[in-house]
């Protein structure tokens, strides 16, 4: 560990789920430095999250929407850093533009994995060996500890990492989790499963609705709460699983979906005795606060970015279709078997071997 203080300025990711694999790099980078003053710059999307890891230092909103360039708004925020005498910079997103703002403002060793023909702004690069690295956090990881700058790019292709790699741990704010609970109207007395219906990928991620359903209406009948959580994008299919639970069973399934900020969302999913997700940003959060998860995969694989935290606390369900995974945000074949086939029956037991 270095004795020194080491300022580092770390370029987020937009996705909320890659903003919670990304604090692997933050704990790592902690355990690498022991006087270590890390900046996160993220978008809008993802800036709360940061704030939750008690590893980072600061955060700073870097206002430029998905998808678009920016680039006046980028340049100004760079100026600004100029004075703030950063050691290094460490650029997560793939991009050309996301290492624009490193670049700008100066900073002398700007660290990444080569993309987007990034020579030049990138003054620390890497050569991605996927094979060498095929899970997202050990890309993350890879990224804090420094190289000989005199290798090769295919020598620095290939770095070690720790045996193992810590997990993504998010704080829980009590005071903000009551008040969610008060505006809501929400109970925590009866024990609460939380479903996340949505994935913003695209429908491949998402099980079929009507099975959400009724994995929700038989932990109903069991005594026991529903609460739906996802983004105002996916209130739709939210109502449309509140719609297919009976009657008589609705009066404690929740729809939360559009009702709750990301953080809101943070502090009340951390009350669920057992979350089901897609392969979705809620997902990761719910393995970063400890929850038993019940992961749904379609299109994409657990090979490359599973929820992180305890064996016993995770069970992943997915098809052995032969055309999965196919990494495509529709379906390329058009019957959506890799989701259509993954059964009710199979989520109810991976939740009953939760003990949930």
């Amino acid at each position: 560990m270095r004795a020194s203080v080491v300022k580092i300025l770390v370029i987020g990711p937009a996705w909320v789920g890659d903003m919670i694999m990304a604090q692997v790099l933050f704990k790592c980078l902690v355990a690498e430095y022991s006087h270590l003053e890390l900046t996160v710059v993220a978008p809008k999307s993802t800036v709360a999250l940061a704030q939750r890891m008690p590893e980072v230092s600061r955060v700073l909103a870097l206002d430029v929407a998905h998808k678009q360039l920016g680039l006046g708004v980028r340049y100004r925020f760079a100026k600004r850093l100029r004075f703030e005498a950063f050691d290094q910079a460490i650029v997560l997103p793939n991009s050309w533009k996301s290492a624009l703002v490193p670049f700008w403002a100066r900073i002398k060793v700007r660290t990444g994995w080569l993309g987007e023909s990034r020579y030049g702004l990138l003054n620390d690069h890497r050569r991605l060996d996927k094979a060498a690295y095929p899970l997202m956090i050990q890309r993350f990881a890879a990224l804090a500890f420094p190289v000989d700058s005199g290798l090769s790019d295919l020598d620095r292709s290939n770095l070690g990492l720790p045996d193992s790699l810590p997990f993504p741990v998010l704080s829980v704010d009590s005071d903000a989790q009551f008040q969610a609970l008060e505006r809501l109207g929400l109970q925590s007395g009866r024990p609460i499963m939380v479903v996340c219906p949505g994935a913003e990928f695209g429908p491949a991620k998402r099980w079929p609705v009507e099975y959400f359903a009724q994995v929700s209406e038989w932990y109903l009948e069991r005594g026991g709460q529903v609460w739906v959580l996802g983004s105002p994008k996916e209130s739709k299919d939210a109502d449309a699983l509140r719609l297919a639970v009976a009657e008589s069973a609705r009066g404690q399934l929740f729809n939360l979906a559009g009702k709750t900020s990301l953080l809101e969302a943070v502090d009340l999913m951390a009350l669920a005795s057992v979350v089901i997700s897609n392969d979705s940003g809620l997902m990761h959060v719910a393995a970063a606060l400890g929850r038993p998860v019940v992961a749904l995969f379609g299109s994409t694989s657990p090979d490359f970015t599973p929820p992180l935290g305890p064996e016993n606390t995770i069970k992943i369900v997915a098809t052995n279709e032969p055309c999965r995974p196919c990494f495509q945000r529709t379906c390329p074949l058009g019957h959506l078997n890799c989701l259509t086939r993954l059964m009710p029956d199979q989520v109810v037991s991976a939740v009953n071997q939760l003990g949930a």
